[in-house]
């Protein structure tokens, strides 16, 4: 029997901060949550007073005077604050803050279940590779029952019957193994799937 396909590269278990990188369901939710926080700051610069440097200049030409055009420039600060409004500013605040907590709530949720499902695809795939070696082993035994049943058959020590249950035995070891190859072939997506895939091996 063909072996199940193996990983194209070293599945880097453990390595937290790679899983959230590769996972597009964290990544995503990452995203929401970077751009809800950044909201929380501009509605939280919006509660203070805007400060900003202005200046002007002006130029005076007398034309009776030869050599007496000047110029003057001012430089100051520009203040700014929307006072009246603070209570729609903290209102806003409120709003952007309660939608950071439902990002940062989908996000825990998020990682938690990938965690889970990463959890679970590695028992998975841990068990049916033990089992996959124990019907392995099974296969061999029953292959060596039947070649021995039919030299007997032959040999005129052992009846027909003896020979159609040691194939039958091998024939159902066959097709267990085969039933667990293939799960393990399924395990092993699973498990590609809920590491996020599309990782490279360090060089």
């Amino acid at each position: 029997c063909a072996m199940p396909p193996e990983p194209a590269a070293t599945i880097p278990v453990g390595d937290g901060a790679a899983l959230l990188r590769r996972r597009p369901d964290l990544r995503e939710a990452e995203r929401r949550l970077a751009a809800d926080t950044a909201r929380i700051g501009v509605a939280t610069a919006e509660l203070y007073p805007s400060i900003s440097l202005g200046g002007s200049g002006s130029f005076l030409r007398n034309d009776q005077v030869r050599g007496s055009d000047s110029f003057s420039f001012s430089l100051g600060p520009l203040l700014s604050w929307r006072f009246p409004n603070v209570s729609v500013a903290r209102a806003r605040l409120r709003q952007v803050e309660a939608q950071g907590d439902v990002s940062l709530a989908t996000f825990d949720g998020k990682v938690v279940t990938a965690l889970k499902e990463v959890e679970q695809a590695l028992t998975l795939v841990d068990s049916e590779q033990r089992r996959l070696v124990a019907l392995s082993e099974a296969q061999e035994r029953s292959e060596r029952a039947y070649a021995l049943a039919d030299r007997r058959y032959r040999a005129g020590s052992v009846g027909w019957l003896d020979v159609l249950t040691a194939q039958s035995d091998l024939l159902a070891t066959r097709a267990a193994y085969a039933a667990s190859l293939r799960q393990l072939s399924l395990a092993r997506v699973d498990l590609f799937k809920a590491l996020g895939g599309g990782w490279q091996d360090a060089t």
